[in-house]
């Protein structure tokens, strides 16, 4: 790993070598994607964009979501954020990151304007027919050169969610994500022939350094549509030339049901497909090979990690359903309650180390102590290591909900419900989904008469979509402990037992 930082990234390959496609669309050179994230990450600075200062991107997929993320993350710390937000939603995470400045597109990213503070400058980015990326701004000033960031530089601020707090802001650094870029490269095999098709939100580690960052390690290109459509998916992978593709299992899943009259056309063109974000079903495995006709590997990621910790590996060695594989470049334990790393075949907490793992929680001193073991980083998974070294997830310890990749917090939906004047107590839980894995539901108990239609409605106003709860179950009451607090599980299990 020779780079520096995520522009050093860039340098090991040919300036004339593809790094960019846009399905059917303009085709960005390694050499003009470096000359525009330096011109962008000088604008940016122009405008007094410091090198710690965040900047907030509310962009959809596409050229412009990758370009800005890398000059952002040159000129100071990239926060991209999920455009789908509410003006409530963007206000938190615009404060909480303390963002300097606000990229959007010129039509779009409603809510968050409005969210932003009035001292805070908001860059509009649109990209020409060349796929090359300009910005215009409510700021300006001398034109400067794009700063040399080092490995230990935050490059990209994060936020995740957890059961019994605020989401926490996560910082990697340009080492951090470099590492992580250069492993999965690595456990793939990447090389300049490769493009992976990137269907994932550009807002999330997955497709950030799952798809992109990993492929640019390896020298490849990154083939990026406005986003996943199982219609178009087919036809974008001929069109790209695609020979890989990382996703949730929802979108396998949706795949694989559209694929019943045999292998699509395109699929040939594939190495291997990765799985990754969710627990993938040995029985969907299995299909997606036979349909498919590539090894389905799937992975182990999170963002404290700078995304991939372990991932199965490609033929021959063996591919075990079931199991995410062993670790990629970074050590695995198992961990015991007080700390103790047990042996093979031992259950307990699944706890990481290496290069690639946040140096901490920012602003979260209880949060690290909690997260942090001589060294090892506490995941919150409950797993167990085979005598081969790989890995096997059993469940959550914390309470998250993963619809479809997305992390839920029930604690942030907890809270917007009970705003709602006729809910007295609310418990948010997962319910098991065939499709996204699990869905978010909520058991209330009221103080008024309320219908679970006026509930829901009240939620969407305040929270995306992904987050509101697609079932309301009204109860007369919640279960709680002797210290009064609900018990959140006894609830899911009472009511995913009727």
């Amino acid at each position: 790993m020779n780079a520096r930082n995520l522009l050093g990234l860039l340098e090991r390959s040919d300036a004339s070598s593809p790094a960019l496609v846009v399905p059917d669309g303009p085709v960005v050179t390694y050499g003009s994607l470096r000359q525009q994230i330096e011109a962008l990450a000088g604008e940016l600075a122009a405008a007094g964009v410091a090198p710690s200062d965040r900047v907030a991107l509310v962009l959809p997929n596409g050229i412009e979501a990758i370009v800005m993320f890398l000059a952002a993350a040159i000129a100071g710390t990239a926060a991209p954020l999920n455009p789908a937000y509410r003006k409530d939603e963007f206000e938190f995470y615009l404060g909480d990151t303390g963002a300097r400045a606000v990229v959007v597109t010129e039509s779009g990213g409603g809510d968050a304007r409005s969210a932003v503070a009035r001292d805070v400058p908001i860059f509009e980015v649109e990209v020409d027919g060349s796929g090359t990326v300009r910005l215009r701004s409510t700021a300006s000033g001398a034109r400067r050169t794009a700063p040399d960031r080092a490995p230990e530089d935050v490059a990209l601020v994060l936020h995740t969610s957890g059961t019994t707090s605020r989401p926490k802001r996560v910082p990697l650094t340009h080492g951090n994500l470099l590492r992580s870029a250069y492993n999965i490269a690595e456990s793939y095999r990447l090389t300049p022939a490769d493009v992976s098709l990137c269907v994932m939100p550009l807002f999330h580690v997955h497709g950030l350094i799952g798809s992109v960052l990993a492929t640019f390690a390896g020298g490849g290109a990154v083939a990026v549509p406005g986003g996943f459509n199982k219609h178009a998916f087919w036809g974008q992978v001929r069109s790209a030339r695609a020979t890989w593709y990382s996703a949730v299992p929802t979108i396998h899943q949706m795949l694989l049901l559209g694929a019943r009259a045999g292998r699509p056309s395109g699929a040939e063109q594939l190495r291997f497909i990765r799985s990754c974000s969710a627990s993938l079903p040995p029985a969907v495995m299995a299909d997606m090979e036979e349909r498919f006709g590539v090894p389905v590997l799937e992975a182990y990621g999170m963002t404290e990690a700078a995304h991939q910790m372990a991932t199965n590996p490609l033929p021959p060695s063996p591919r075990k359903p079931g199991s995410v594989g062993p670790g990629s470049n970074v050590e695995i334990g198992i961990m015991d309650k007080e700390g103790n790393l047990l042996a093979a075949g031992s259950q307990g907490e699944v706890v990481i180390r290496g290069s690639n793992v946040t140096p901490g929680y920012e602003d979260n001193p209880e949060a690290n102590a909690a997260s942090f073991t001589r060294g090892w980083f506490r995941t919150g998974d409950e797993g167990v290591l085979d005598a081969d070294g790989y890995l096997k997830l059993i469940g959550r310890i914390k309470e998250l909900i993963v619809r479809g990749g997305e992390k839920v917090s029930p604690r942030e939906v907890d809270e917007v419900l009970a705003l709602h004047p006729a809910v007295a107590e609310v418990a948010t839980f997962g319910e098991a989904h065939p499709i996204y894995g699990e869905e978010v539901a909520a058991a209330v108990a009221l103080r008024a008469p309320a219908t679970a239609a006026e509930i829901l409605a009240f939620c969407r106003e305040r929270l995306a979509e992904f987050k509101c709860p697609k079932k309301i179950h009204i109860l007369e009451k919640l279960p709680r402990t002797a210290t009064g607090k609900i018990q959140r599980r006894a609830v899911a299990a009472s009511l995913q037992s009727k």
